[in-house]
């Protein structure tokens, strides 16, 4: 019976640090695991243990850490959330000052970002903007854009950004009608993947692009979007310039594509 027991509280304690620290460790640097660990096996986890899901519990943690109306301290609360209780595929807070760089340089009188997740990069985005610009930023899950709007309202930036449920695809085309839009300053992709190089073709096609138009990319290298790359690195139509950095709260290599549109 000791050996049993002895048996089991060792098997217990290696699955405890294998929980707490060797993978957590590992997917520092290993980009496959930190998505698979990350985004799957603790997600799912803590999703049955805790009967939420991961953009509830940050939405928890915006209102018990961030002050009302101030959109520094709700970006610095998920920040803190991300680091040290679960990630969540956020811009981040390294790859965040880069994304405030270009915003900045940019100062769009239009902006628009694919894919809002909980609303992190639209606070970055919106509390940048020049008097009288909004953000325009689509959300293709409806659960998630209920999350970033009350992420949005606790910044204070309500006034100060569109959020529009739907699929891209199906969304570009009506931007004009919608909002009055005839082109884009600034574009800042962040939504799934494979849509990158289909979504700006459609910006293209619907003529959303001026000359000079600048376009930011997130997780280029992972996830990675490599037809993306491919297409605006080769295009005579782009000058585009990556800008290394690491998956977000991680040690994996991945980085920002900022293409400005030549015409």
């Amino acid at each position: 019976m000791l050996t049993v027991v002895a048996v089991c509280v060792g098997l217990l304690a290696l699955l405890y640090s294998l929980f707490t620290w060797l993978i957590p460790a590992a997917a520092q640097y290993n980009s496959w695991l930190a998505l698979l660990w990350h985004d799957v096996i603790l997600e799912k986890t803590l999703n049955t243990l805790t009967r939420s899901t991961r953009p509830q519990r940050l939405l928890r943690a915006v209102q018990r850490k961030a002050t009302k109306g101030d959109p520094q301290s709700v970006i610095s609360a998920i920040d803190y959330f991300c680091r040290n209780s679960e990630w969540a595929m956020n811009v981040g807070d390294e790859k965040g000052p880069i994304l405030d760089s270009v915003v900045c340089e940019v100062s769009p009188a239009t902006a628009l970002e694919l894919g809002t997740y909980c609303g992190y990069s639209s606070v970055r985005i919106a509390r940048l903007l020049p008097v009288g610009t909004k953000l325009i930023t689509l959300e293709f899950n409806p659960d998630n854009a209920c999350i970033a709007r009350q992420v949005i309202q606790y910044a204070g930036l309500e006034d100060k950004i569109f959020l529009v449920e739907g699929a891209s695809g199906d969304l570009i085309p009506k931007m004009a009608d919608m909002f009055g839009i005839s082109t884009f300053d600034f574009v800042f992709l962040d939504h799934w993947k494979d849509r990158y190089l289909p979504d700006l073709k459609l910006l293209e096609e619907c003529q959303l692009l001026r000359k000079g138009s600048v376009l930011l990319a997130d997780n280029v290298i992972c996830p990675g979007t490599p037809d993306y790359l491919e297409y605006v690195r080769n295009s005579p139509r782009y000058e585009s310039r990556y800008f290394q950095s690491h998956l977000e709260y991680t040690k994996v290599e991945d980085g920002l594509e900022k293409s400005v549109f030549l015409g």
